[in-house]
């Protein structure tokens, strides 16, 4: 029986509705799977928007008045949220630049394929941590493991932009420690601040699941350009629209979008203002 495969992304809040409408039309660029979209505080109004696009799924996402937060319950939930034997989740302000056909192909074998994070030594991510960066370099990994994190030195920080998973036992047991911790992180507020890859870092610590970390083309966050040196071919580019090079904007450019894009100029809130991602 041939398998399914399909993707799944996330719609938290009218500010990440833009990158989502260009996230779909760079699937539909180059993939036919339906598209889950794991969707809340969205008015039922502006759905349409989002199925004018073939074979698109909306679900709803756990609520939270929290967007950010609403939207880090969603990944930790993506096992149970996806329908598929194999799927690619990928933020909504990601572009494809090409297809995701090895990705699909690699879970065959492997459980799991991810990237590093720009920042991958666990011991420096201070990311993590509330405060200042500097001031907290030397307390990332001590404060991580005094909440109850099982981390060690030589634990890596993915980017939890990209997970491809097929659904097995193990990637079932990932998922239900990812919550676990996740749960931990969000109980330590006062010290940690609301970041997923603290709890899927310690969450494959765990598990050890068969898995492959992909090159950084894979996942290419374009606001730390200046952090990689790689010479191949970008093939996932991660960045919010209107920080989008031209020719990301060109591979979503049609007419449905150029005329969406004058909508949300007026009527959608701007997305690099989002209040709550500093919450």
């Amino acid at each position: 029986m041939k398998q399914t495969r399909g993707f799944i992304t996330i719609l938290t809040g009218l500010y990440s509705f833009q990158d989502c409408i260009h996230f779909l039309a760079a699937i539909r660029k180059f993939h036919d799977e339906p598209i889950i979209v794991l969707i809340d505080q969205v008015p039922p109004i502006l759905y349409p928007f989002l199925k004018a696009f073939k074979n698109v799924i909306l679900k709803p996402a756990p609520k939270h008045e929290n967007t950010v937060l609403s939207s880090r319950l969603a990944k930790i939930s993506l096992y149970t949220a996806s329908e598929f034997d194999k799927t690619i989740f990928l933020d909504s302000d990601i572009c494809l630049l090409t297809n995701l056909n090895d990705v699909f192909e690699a879970l065959d074998e492997l459980d799991l394929l991810l990237t590093e994070d720009v920042q991958p030594d666990i011991t420096k991510a201070t990311n993590l941590l509330r405060g200042s960066q500097q001031e907290n370099v030397d307390k990332v990994l001590p404060t991580l493991q005094s909440v109850g994190l099982p981390l060690q030195e030589n634990d890596i920080q993915y980017n939890s932009g990209l997970i491809a998973f097929r659904k097995t036992e193990e990637t079932n047991k990932l998922f239900t420690e990812f919550q676990r911790y996740f749960a931990i992180i969000t109980e330590n507020q006062d010290k940690l601040l609301l970041r997923d890859q603290g709890a899927f870092a310690a969450a494959i610590a765990t598990i050890k699941p068969n898995m492959k970390i992909l090159p950084p083309t894979y996942n290419f966050l374009s606001k730390w350009k200046d952090a990689y040196n790689i010479n191949q071919e970008i093939k996932v580019l991660h960045c919010t629209y209107p920080y989008r090079p031209q020719y990301a904007k060109n591979i979503t450019r049609s007419l449905y979008t150029r005329l969406f894009d004058k909508f949300a100029q007026v009527l959608l809130p701007n997305q690099v203002s989002n209040p709550w991602r500093i919450k």
